[in-house]
């Protein structure tokens, strides 16, 4: 029978800036860009909410509608989320109405619907589509988070521009798109697309969401449309700065006790997890993990299971929980089918962690290199196999929270343990 190592816990401690009045924040931010002249009295304008598990986004939105109500303006609310909800426009509605983003919060309509119109061809010679009802108002405020896109690297990852060129597109443009990046390059696309739809769209402004590294607002920042391009790399570069990661970054197993949409477009995130560029790592990748076990799914994520693909075992429950259209409805719609793939399912924990010990190669169990997190946002605290003990102890960066302890199993054999 394979022995298991024993674990001990470290603390990490990321930047942490953060908003303390967001309600002010929002109104100062949007009254520095110069809204007011550009939007007249009785104006329609749509707000766009996408489908990530941004932090605070319904009081962010609600900032936002306050103030277009402020100058007379008549605001409403469509979701931004390309083909996620099922791609139906009721599936939208849910998927906001779980952020707490509802007509009644809001105090304002949400329009929520499939329908796109063409608005041209772009360069490169696809269509160019966007949200029919976004199509209708007098103008388009778009709010997003800027972050790390979890497959394409490049000045522009997901943000404002991303939201104008998948989010409004629905599922229509996002099928598109995905295609078109098989052939043209990530930035090329992003910039050619969000430069016609700021152009002919009405787009007036957008506001830049910066999280830390627990999920807090970290910087709210809001542009005019001329300046989206120009600074969302800025942005990013920020983003990326106060981004969590992995204490080591070399491990034999990964843990994974959750994964869903609500935590990354790709179930985990591949900047953390290191399978930005390949689904199941490479060495010139850090950190570079040999096998990731994924234990359960977010309830958030509803059975979209989506990133499964991207590790090579799982507990069975995952499975019994996924809801395999809507998996393969978002895996088609991006282009990246494998992350559908079923990985090698265990009816148990213990079994788990047995098979990837051994999967480890021909060295004894205390030597297996293993590092076990609730999920790719909450990083601060990380259970790590012994065989790290000494450098953690060496390392001013990390705080030994508890001393290497066997690992407890209830009678199915699954993990007793809980991270949070």
């Amino acid at each position: 029978m394979t022995k298991l190592p024993r674990f001990f816990r470290v603390g990490q401690t990321f930047a942490r800036p953060r908003v303390e009045d967001l309600g002010s924040e929002v109104q100062r931010q949007l009254s520095q860009i110069g809204l007011e002249p550009r939007v007249a009295a009785g104006q329609t304008v749509a707000i766009t909410v996408g489908s990530r598990g941004i932090a605070n986004i319904a009081q962010i939105a609600k900032q936002c509608v306050d103030y277009f109500k402020q100058i007379g303006a008549v605001p409403f609310i469509i979701p931004a989320m390309g083909s996620h909800g099922g791609a139906t426009a009721e599936g939208q509605s849910l998927v906001l109405a779980s952020y707490r983003v509802t007509e009644a919060q809001m105090g304002c309509p949400i329009h929520s619907s499939m329908e796109v119109v063409e608005v041209c061809q772009a360069a490169e010679g696809f269509p160019v589509y966007f949200d029919r009802q976004a199509s209708l108002a007098d103008h388009v405020f778009v709010i997003n988070r800027i972050k790390p896109h979890t497959r394409f690297a490049g000045e522009i990852e997901s943000g404002l521009m991303k939201m104008m060129l998948i989010g409004l597109g629905k599922q229509k443009g996002a099928e598109v798109y995905h295609r078109v990046i098989m052939n043209y390059s990530f930035d090329q696309i992003v910039r050619s697309v969000s430069r016609t739809v700021i152009e002919r769209c009405g787009i007036v402004g957008g506001l830049a969401i910066l999280e830390n590294a627990y999920e807090e607002t970290a910087q709210l920042v809001a542009l005019r449309p001329e300046d989206i391009e120009v600074r969302e790399p800025e942005l990013l570069r920020q983003v990326k700065a106060w981004m969590p990661g992995l204490p080591f970054d070399h491990a034999e197993l990964l843990i994974v006790d959750r994964i869903g949409k609500d935590i990354s477009g790709t179930g985990m995130d591949t900047n953390v997890v290191g399978r930005k560029r390949n689904d199941h790592g490479s060495p010139d990748e850090l950190p570079f993990i040999h096998h990731i076990y994924i234990r359960g799914l977010t309830d958030a994520t509803h059975g979209n299971a989506t990133g499964l693909g991207v590790a090579e075992m799982c507990h069975r429950r995952v499975i019994e929980e996924m809801d395999m259209e809507l998996v393969r409805m978002n895996c088609v719609t991006a282009g990246h089918i494998t992350a559908a793939m079923i990985p090698l399912d265990f009816k148990s924990d213990l079994e788990a962690l047995r098979i990837g010990c051994q999967l480890a190669g021909y060295i004894e169990p205390e030597q297996v290199s293993v590092q076990w997190i609730v999920d790719t946002l909450h990083l601060d605290e990380v259970e790590c196999s012994e065989v790290y003990w000494q450098e953690a102890n060496q390392r001013a960066d990390l705080r030994i929270l508890r001393e290497p302890t066997e690992l407890k199993f209830d009678a199915s054999g699954d993990l007793i343990q809980q991270l949070i």
